[in-house]
Order: structure tokens, then sequence, then C-alpha cells
């Protein structure tokens, strides 16, 4: 019997499996093995990709940012290989805390291990099918997956955000607004969200 078709694995209901953790809903990786067996796989496992100037499983870029109180992180990432059947995706993901970056003073091997759990999950989900629903409504954040027109000028909510998130970590929109050559009244849909996913990226804000 071979694995079920991603249609036929995106019907099955995950939601008794999962737990809620800062917010969001995680389906356990070992359920996640379980269910594919479950459903026809025969071979299912997933193994660290260790970087390769490193070895480690931990991925880091080499710029280091510094919060309002002195909290320093950087990019933290990890990469992993699943092997289902006669089948390899690898997928690659942040290492998080809740919907936040990870600090450097709160960086551990467990929060190493939940990333990859975590990509194990999301790959299946991709590729799969199996627990596809659930990605749904957390990728669907404000401002993130929309395609605004190039010359559609930002909304009033957007503007408001930016300001409000710029005041509250110190940052000058003004010279920020001037570096991108645009104005508040100029400013596009486009690059608000740009602006937006660059604030969230930095500081973790929703």
């Amino acid at each position: 019997m071979a694995l079920k078709s991603y249609e036929e694995m995106r019907q099955i209901d995950v939601r008794p499996y999962c737990e809620e953790r800062d917010g969001l809903t995680y389906l356990n990786w070992a359920k996640c093995i379980a269910l594919l067996h479950e459903n026809g796989a025969k071979i299912v496992r997933w193994d660290p990709i260790p970087d390769e100037k490193t070895g480690s499983s931990l991925r880091m870029v080499d710029t280091v940012f510094t919060d309002t109180k002195g909290n320093t992180n950087r990019c933290y990432e990890t990469r992993i290989k699943v092997v289902i059947d006669d089948k390899e995706y690898e997928m690659q993901t942040p290492v998080m805390n809740g919907p936040n970056p990870v600090k450097d003073n709160s960086m551990s091997q467990q929060r190493v291990w939940n990333s990859m759990c975590r990509a194990f999950v999301k790959c299946v989900a991709i590729n799969t099918g199996l627990g596809f629903n659930l990605w749904l409504k957390e990728e669907m954040q404000p401002f993130s997956n929309a395609i605004p027109l190039e010359d559609e000028k930002a909304s009033t909510a957007q503007i408001t955000t930016i300001k409000s998130l710029c005041k509250k970590h110190k940052i000058n929109a003004e010279c920020w607004l001037k570096m991108n050559n645009t104005t508040w009244g100029d400013l596009t849909a486009a690059n608000a969200g740009n602006m937006l996913n660059a604030l969230k990226e930095r500081y973790g804000d929703e």
C-alpha cells in the first residue's frame, strides 16, 4: 500500500493530536510520523543537514543584531532532510521563540531541536498534505501575503502600524523614508509591506 494522495492526506483532521504553545498550534513530530505510517508510508525519517562551515546543526548569519536592552541575536536557522519512502525533501526554517526571534541569551539545544521538529512537520504538510490546513491561519499574517499593485498607495493602517513600531523601537521613520526616496504621502503599499516585514523580522512584532 502506498501513501495516500495529497488531497486524501489533507482531509485528515490532525487537530485532536495538536497542542497550543505560545499562541501557535503544533502537531507533534512523532504523531506526524505515526499518521504517515497509518496512511500507507513504509519509511519515514528526517536527518539534520549540518552547516557546511561549522558542522553544527545550527546555522547562523554573521551579522549580530542588538535590541534596545542590549540583548543580541542573529538570524538562526536549521535545515533537515525528510525521507518518505522513495522521496526526499529538504526544509530550512528559523529558530524561533514562539512568534519571536531567539535572543543569544536564550539559545539552547532544545530550541534547535524544536526548530528541526517544526521543519519536519511543515515539510510533511507541504509535500504530502498532512496537516496542511494548520498552516493556513498561521501564514496569513497582515501585509505578508497580498501582492499590491506597484503604484498602489499605502493604507492608513499600514502607515499607522509603521509609525507605531518605529516609535516603539526608537527608529527615525522620517530618515528611513528619506533613505528610500519617498514620503508618507508617496509611500506605496509594496514599500510599506517591505518596511513592515523588515520590522517584523528585526524585532519579532506581529
